[in-house]
């Protein structure tokens, strides 16, 4: 397994059906910065005699590839990895992945709706940013006031609008801290209903669609 240094980072492990530990990182030697490798890290296991061998499902394989074609984007467009943006490249049918700084994501589509189901939709992560971002600001809110995380959990329940256009109509988020003591409840509750992705969604940023480079007006 490659050490994480400045030089070398780890974008995601994978754990395979049959047992096997996957890491896909991305490489730039010391003497040679400007020609990165991607590295396909996978461990001799004790049934290994001569070789190493790989056994992967479909699914699996289809998370792996994504995870070689997110660093080779990485690698081709370094300004990728500035915070702030973020790159999206296709893989294979609905699975897409995903760039976001150094590290490595995926989206695809249930099987009903045509996708392998290799990965959360692009939806779920929506929602999941928000019970993520309030489970952070949660867990910050114990520590700044002394309080055990232990416990600490967060669900996130959404619906979808049954009307046009495609949108999530209400999300319902409950947050289980065991040990807050009731006079830090009110406290509580504030700052989590203002966590920056809460925020984003009370407030809607400016968004602008551009093709190949050119912005044009959107229709709507």
């Amino acid at each position: 397994m490659l050490t994480d240094d400045s030089r070398t980072t780890t974008q995601q492990l994978m754990r395979t059906a049959s047992g096997r530990t996957l890491a896909v990182s991305r490489y730039a030697p010391a003497v040679l910065p400007d020609t990165g490798r991607i590295v396909l890290d996978a461990a001799r296991e004790p049934y290994e005699a001569d070789q190493v061998w790989l056994s992967l499902t479909a699914a699996e394989a289809r998370q792996l590839a994504g995870m070689l074609l997110r660093q080779a984007a990485s690698l081709e467009r370094p300004q990728a990895l500035r915070p702030g943006r973020i790159e999206v490249d296709p893989v294979a049918g609905d699975l897409y992945a995903i760039g976001v700084r150094s590290h490595a994501l995926a989206v695809d589509q249930p099987l009903d709706a045509g996708g392998a189901d290799t990965a959360p939709t692009p939806v779920e992560l929506c929602a999941s940013a928000l019970a993520a971002c309030t489970a952070h600001d949660a867990g910050g809110y114990l520590d700044r006031h002394g309080l055990s995380r232990d416990g600490l959990h967060v669900t996130a329940d959404y619906t979808m609008a049954q009307d046009r256009p495609a949108r999530i109509a209400s999300v319902s988020i409950e947050v289980t801290a065991p040990g807050l003591p009731p006079e830090r409840e009110a406290g509580l509750l504030t700052v989590v209903r203002h966590c920056t992705v809460k925020n984003t969604l009370d407030d809607p940023p400016d968004i602008t669609v551009s093709l190949n480079g050119t912005r044009r007006t959107d229709p709507s």
